[in-house]
């Protein structure tokens, strides 16, 4: 597929910059309506691949998913449970399938010749989503635009569906990312670890999480969303583990337009009794969740958020092997997904996907510790499924997997919410991999009013 590029003028007002119009719109009515023909109602490539080992799209699969049980949040269900590996990548053999692997994954292979290997099974493109999403992406496909004002910027003109299906830059795929369709509102209870380098396992946060997102609030125009301020994703989570950290709290409250809103974060710290303000929370900051093993920046899929710091340069679309239906992960036990080095290369299933690959790099004045980042978003779910990360001296640092569920009660494919990272020079972690109460899997819920995920209904929930 070809890649348009468009020269971006700039608006200069008294040190201020502010774009808008026209260079940030989105596409013709004549390229909209490919949607839902040659392309995907959600803008990826209908057709499969040359050879057929990626198949073409056809909707929601009916795999006769157990719906009553799902939607009552039990163990969720594997698809694919029966199925075998067409074939298995090492170090062995990695050179045969190089263009097919990110920097980030050789790395791996490289670093653990003996024990690391990718099993590749039968690409499944069974990510969907109800017909008014469809409806409203293809929309949004006209309407919507990027407005950016200095290191902030935003959405306009979109609601319930992906704005920017066929995407002109890549901003405008990472604004996907933080519009993909992942259902309504869920909750679950997940556990976050991190490894030392002797392989022992820490656990860093055992929690409730409540996820919400507002911009699939049914029914709502794209004036009266903008309107109730572009909230974005909601995000609440309660701490019942380890016994030191049982009652703390955290409420995030994401937006759709920076320009408009930054992102709020407030803690609950059960010392102090108090809600406070939490604006650390993002960044290189180190993830006290997850016991400081990663950046606030590399969970949930890296999300584009307020004041950011880096460019971002879509080089194009490619074919890759990437973490794909990893249904498998919800009925194992601890042990059977963490070794003393890494994962456990039977825990994840890999398939061969196409995705958007997107070029990170820090804009001028502006410091990270990750100096460069490349992002791998798959063509269907705009989710990110891997990204890998630079330090200062250009040296390949760290590489994240990124898990996704196929979830027919959504229904869909959930992505980029498990997070696997490796700082290769160092130890790795995982966060929200373990969905420990077999009673209580990722169940979607009703739509709650968004005074739920506000500080004063967090202090509510905590610990006194």
């Amino acid at each position: 597929m070809q890649i348009k590029h468009h020269v971006l003028a700039a608006c200069i007002a008294f040190g201020t910059i502010v774009c808008a119009g026209s260079a940030l719109a989105a596409v013709s009515e004549a390229d909209a309506a490919r949607l839902g023909k040659g392309l995907t109602p959600l803008g990826a490539e209908r057709a499969g691949n040359a050879d057929g080992s990626i198949p073409e799209w056809k909707g929601c699969p009916d795999l006769g998913a157990p719906l009553d049980q799902l939607k009552a949040g039990d163990r969720r269900w594997d698809p694919y449970a029966n199925e075998k590996p067409l074939y298995t990548v090492t170090a062995a053999n990695m050179a045969q399938y190089a263009d097919k692997l990110s920097d980030g994954v050789r790395a791996l292979l490289q670093k653990y010749p003996d024990t690391m290997k990718l099993d590749v099974y039968p690409t499944h493109r069974n990510h969907c989503a109800p017909d008014w999403v469809y409806q409203a992406t293809a929309k949004n496909a006209v309407n919507a635009r990027r407005v950016v004002r200095g290191d902030n910027d935003g959405v306009e003109g979109a609601v319930n569906g992906v704005p920017f299906p066929i995407p002109q830059d890549g901003a405008e795929v990472r604004w996907n990312s933080n519009f993909r369709w992942r259902g309504e509102s869920f909750e679950t209870k997940v556990r976050h670890y991190s490894m030392t380098t002797g392989g022992d396992r820490v656990l860093g946060t055992q929690s409730l999480q409540y996820d919400q997102f507002e911009p699939y609030r049914q029914g709502i125009s794209a004036e009266d969303y903008a309107a109730k301020g572009s909230l974005g994703w909601l995000f609440m989570q309660i701490t019942d583990a380890p016994s030191f950290r049982a009652g703390e709290g955290l409420v995030v409250r994401d937006s759709t337009n920076y320009v408009q809103r930054d992102r709020q974060a407030w803690q609950y710290l059960v010392g102090q009794r108090r809600v406070r303000r939490a604006p650390n929370i993002g960044w290189d900051t180190p993830d006290f969740v997850n016991s400081g093993a990663n950046f606030f920046d590399e969970v949930f899929g890296s999300p584009y958020t307020s004041q950011e710091r880096y460019e971002y340069k879509l080089l194009g679309k490619k074919e890759m092997l990437i973490p794909y239906n990893n249904n498998k992960v919800f009925g194992l036990k601890e042990d059977e997904i963490f070794l003393k080095q890494h994962h456990d290369p039977e825990a994840v299933r890999w398939e061969l996907h196409r995705v958007w690959v997107v070029e990170a790099t820090l804009k001028p004045g502006k410091r990270h510790a990750v100096s460069k980042r490349v992002f791998y978003v798959d063509e269907d779910t705009w989710g990110t499924v891997m990204f890998d990360g630079w330090d200062p001296s250009g040296k390949l640092w760290r590489a994240d997997l990124s898990l996704s569920y196929y979830m027919p009660d959504m229904p869909g494919v959930f992505s980029s919410y498990s997070d696997i990272l490796y700082v290769l020079d160092g130890a790795w972690s995982s966060r929200n991999t373990i969905f420990y109460d077999t009673a209580y899997q990722m169940k979607a819920v009703p739509m709650k009013p968004d005074s739920v995920f506000t500080p004063d209904a967090l202090s509510g929930r905590g610990v006194r």
